[in-house]
């Protein structure tokens, strides 16, 4: 019998800001590699393919932990979760800020991924604490500043890594977290479990673990893929066989880490595909866009140093940071359906059209804002539309399930290019040819328009 429970305390503007404070400083510190990819590939020694597994390795532990943090944050209270979460992602901060070499370094990434289960902690407070409306304001705020956080990180992090060391790049973000930590601590109440006596699902657990883990570890074998065929065809065998017993345990369970009849819901299955296409898009941008600025300005790049990079990537920052409210107002005036709609067309044509159109820097600046802002439409309209379709409850789930779709589908994209880039780049030469970054662009772009046709499934308007 589920307890019941007293209502939960409202809180005001400075708890909600502590939220969105500490939502920027995990932004910034999860932005940081992006923008210094290739001076951190010098650094290190590392190959594209090893490069494109720093990218995602701190996305692999954020597909493992956010559907296990927002179910175990529905169940005991999301703020007892998140600083847990919090105190091993200033862990991971600090091994990275101090890292002398490439394994190191992917420990620290894999630590700092667990604050990726930290966005559906905060959706459960704020449904918690705040009515309605009040709420949807909270969920855009706290995102949008997640992204504003990624814009600093993205901006600082070249100044930072060649002016100091790329060690401080890590670490100022990470003071950060911590301060934020604190006042998350000392102004958001403790919330009341929505389920205290369900007990917590192991085997789902485990085996729910073992599918993402077996699944982005095929991911990160992609771009070597065709040296390992036997080893990648294995691990197909073994998450064809997690994914059965998975659901076998799911269904059967009183008490399940997933309810799988809350997949079932078209609500919820069409965000989590349109939410992988669109993320998968935009990841190949978010890698292809940063290398294609540093190859060599005596071929067809730019030479551009992780400053430059930096520089060049802010007015997609700044985009994606504003794409938040933006998104939210205009899923309530216009539909969810008819703003992925019109997002997920400019993503497509934007990313057919860099496939032809990279000669100058401002085809790459404008390119990559146009795509970070209808990629971030597309994606609060989906978060907004999954909170809102499931009871309080559920909103642990239903978003962190949402966000592990947007994890997947970026490392799926950013391995999908380092493959493209690694068979683009002829023996005895260190940058690949200018057509591989044609052809990344358009499976990107093709990928993208796919999504168009889940949107027509969608019903019109977001559930108040």
């Amino acid at each position: 019998m589920t307890t019941i429970l007293a209502p939960p305390v409202r809180i005001g503007k400075a708890a909600v800001g502590a939220l969105g404070v500490l939502a920027a400083a995990t932004g910034a510190l999860e932005s940081v590699v992006t923008p210094t990819l290739p001076l951190l590939q010098r650094e290190l020694s590392m190959s594209p393919a090893q490069g494109a597994l720093l990218s995602i390795t701190m996305l692999i532990t954020g597909a493992l932990v956010t559907p296990v943090a927002g179910n175990l944050g529905d169940r005991y209270g999301g703020k007892r979760v998140m600083l847990r979460l919090m105190a091993v992602v200033s862990a991971g901060g600090l091994v990275s800020s101090l890292a002398p070499n490439l394994p190191v370094l992917l420990l620290g990434q894999v630590l700092e991924g667990a604050m990726v289960g930290a966005m559906p902690l905060s959706f459960i407070l704020v449904r918690k604490h705040l009515p309605t409306g009040q709420s949807h304001v909270a969920i855009g705020a706290v995102s949008g500043l997640f992204v504003g956080g990624g814009m600093l990180g993205t901006l600082m992090a070249g100044p930072v890594a060649e002016g100091l060391s790329r060690h401080w790049m890590f670490a100022i973000p990470t003071m950060a977290i911590v301060v934020a930590t604190l006042f998350v601590h000392g102004l958001v109440p403790n919330d009341p479990p929505a389920r205290s006596d369900a007990r917590i699902d192991w085997p789902g657990l485990v085996l729910l673990s073992g599918v993402l883990l077996t699944l982005m570890s095929g991911l990160s074998m992609v771009p070597s893929a065709g040296g390992r065929p036997l080893a990648l065809g294995a691990l197909v065998v073994l998450l064809a066989l997690l994914v059965t017993g998975w659901v076998f345990v799911e269904r059967r369970s009183p008490s399940p880490m997933v309810d799988l009849r809350l997949l079932a819901k078209p609500a919820m299955w069409s965000s989590y595909v349109i939410t992988f296409a669109v993320c998968a898009g935009t990841s190949v941008a978010t890698y292809l866009v940063p290398q294609l600025f540093a190859v060599s300005a005596d071929g067809y790049g730019f030479g551009a140093g992780s400053t430059d990079i930096g520089r060049y990537l802010l007015p997609s920052t700044v985009a994606a940071a504003i794409s938040g409210p933006l998104g939210g107002a205009a899923s309530r005036r216009f539909g969810s359906r008819a703003v992925v709609t019109a997002g997920v067309g400019v993503m497509t044509a934007t990313l057919v059209a860099l496939a032809f159109l990279h000669t100058e820097v401002w085809h790459l600046v404008v390119g990559k804002a146009l795509i970070a802002l209808a990629s971030g439409v597309c994606i609060t309209a989906m978060v907004v539309r999954t909170a809102t379709a499931v009871d309080h409850g559920d909103t642990g789930t239903a978003t962190g399930l949402v966000l592990v779709t947007r994890v997947i589908g970026f490392a799926a994209g950013v391995q999908v290019s380092g493959a493209v880039l690694t068979a683009g780049t002829r023996p005895g030469t260190e940058d690949p040819a200018e057509s591989a970054f044609g052809t990344g662009f358009v499976l990107a772009g093709a990928v993208t328009a796919l999504s168009l046709l889940v949107v027509r499934s969608m019903s019109k308007g977001v559930k108040a």
